[in-house]
């Protein structure tokens, strides 16, 4: 039996499983920086498996960045492929390569109930587009086009290098302290890993507070333990996430909701679901009568890229 190597791999880590009758297996997980090149963490992964390599003819991989052509280069790591080269190199009858937020977005129509939290209640239009957003190490965004026979066309994008959108005196404040250090602000420089950083250390300074944190795992912790400039940082990451959001709605027409993925806002669920995401989103727009009706899903489940590589491989979809 054909068996497919499926990965997701964003600028942190790569994940890898199997696909075998459409279910996934033998989930590993790597740190991109431990590994010269995909060749070398593909084949890492795979001496950790006890199954033959010869029954492994497909691979689909979900890649952060725009799909062209032969050559590959990832947004947020070092790694670059050949897709020839890594043809040859494993002995593949098929490779699929997909941007790894149109992955997630495929892994989005598949989820179970257990797989998603709500974030803002609605009324999703079934016939409407779909928007899948998410920080990860930068931000993801893609759009799911529904179909009338219940499947969905992906659209893949760069919509995390949008211009940071502005909606109040703070935020203004904040984006020229940003911009005095970067230059042109785009919205991965807040909502992303680095951006959540970048952002605490534009409150800090607009605050006039000394940054105590280096991290974004130790902002987001010590906002979740109520340190105020960490809190305060949050809290803008979740009103810009909700800008973000409502603004692709209205580009896109996506009443049939928002999905929030990613590796970072599911690490503070509760934070994000009584802060001022919602406000936002809508409050005060000239749209918020078309946006009131639109539901946010926050996506829980750990692996929604990886399923989304192995719905590619059934589907026929990636390039």
């Amino acid at each position: 039996m054909s068996i497919a190597l499926v990965g997701d791999i964003g600028g942190t880590n790569a994940r890898f499983g199997l696909w075998r009758k459409s279910r996934l297996e033998s989930i590993r997980v790597f740190e991109t920086a431990s590994f010269e090149n995909i060749e070398h963490a593909v084949e890492h992964y795979l001496h950790s498996l006890a199954h033959d390599r010869a029954e492994i003819s497909q691979m689909a991989l979900a890649c952060a960045g725009p799909i062209q052509g032969e050559h590959f280069r990832f947004t947020n790591n070092h790694w670059h492929l050949s897709r020839s080269s890594l043809c040859r190199r494993f002995s593949l009858s098929r490779l699929v390569l997909l941007n790894d937020f149109a992955a997630t977005a495929l892994g989005v129509t598949h989820l179970g109930n257990v797989d998603y939290l709500p974030l803002r209640q609605g009324r999703a239009d079934s016939t409407a587009p779909i928007v899948v957003i998410g920080a990860g190490t930068g931000l993801g965004v893609a759009t799911l086009v529904p179909a009338s026979d219940g499947t969905h066309t992906v659209l893949a994008g760069e919509g995390g290098h949008i211009d940071l959108p502005l909606g109040d005196d703070q935020e203004i404040a904040l984006w020229r302290e940003m911009k005095v250090k970067q230059g042109r602000v785009q919205a991965e420089d807040v909502l992303s890993g680095r951006g959540l950083l970048q952002l605490y250390q534009a409150v800090c300074a607009i605050e006039r507070i000394e940054p105590r944190f280096t991290s974004p795992e130790a902002v987001s912790a010590a906002a979740l333990a109520g340190d105020p400039g960490a809190t305060k940082t949050l809290e803008r990451f979740c009103i810009w996430l909700g800008r973000v959001a409502g603004n692709n709605v209205l580009t896109l027409g996506a009443r049939g909701g928002v999905y929030i993925a990613g590796g970072i806002v599911p690490r503070f669920a509760s934070f994000v679901a009584s802060s001022g995401f919602t406000y936002g989103f809508s409050d005060g727009h000239r749209m918020a009568d078309y946006l009131d009706q639109v539901p946010v899903w926050l996506v829980t489940a750990e692996f929604v890229g990886l399923e989304g590589a192995g719905i590619a491989i059934d589907s026929n979809c990636g390039k």
